[in-house]
């Protein structure tokens, strides 16, 4: 079906999330870096990327996310993260700040996932 890379750099996420993606015939990779990430961006070519904010540097998804729409990329962005639990703040899309399609808090239930992969790819 799709190419979708996974940047989360805790391995259970890309397991978890890689599994449920692959069970509905996707080619996925995965990345555990925004360094990774880019590379294989590049590599790759993915069709959809799911995006965590906090990895080496606590806002690295993010840097991501911007970094690719300034190349002029409008591959769809799911960000998956879990700050808001960590910080006790609210985050979301915007376009400037967290250039992203859709925005999940983790835990996400793996349906949510799903419809919005599906969502995006269409």
């Amino acid at each position: 079906m799709a190419r979708i890379l996974v940047v989360d750099d805790d391995p259970d996420i890309t397991f978890a999330v890689s599994l449920y993606l692959k069970r509905e015939q996707h080619d996925v990779r995965t990345a555990a870096s925004r360094a990774e990430g880019m590379e294989a961006v590049k590599a790759f070519s993915p069709e959809l990327i799911i995006l965590d904010v906090m990895m080496e540097q606590p806002d690295d998804g993010i840097a991501m996310a911007q970094d690719l729409r300034r190349a002029g990329s409008t591959v769809p962005i799911i960000m998956l993260t879990s700050v808001g639990q960590v910080t006790g703040m609210k985050y979301g899309r915007d376009n400037d700040l967290v250039p992203v399609d859709v925005f999940f808090e983790k835990p996400v239930r793996p349906d949510d996932l799903l419809k919005a992969v599906s969502g995006l790819l269409k």
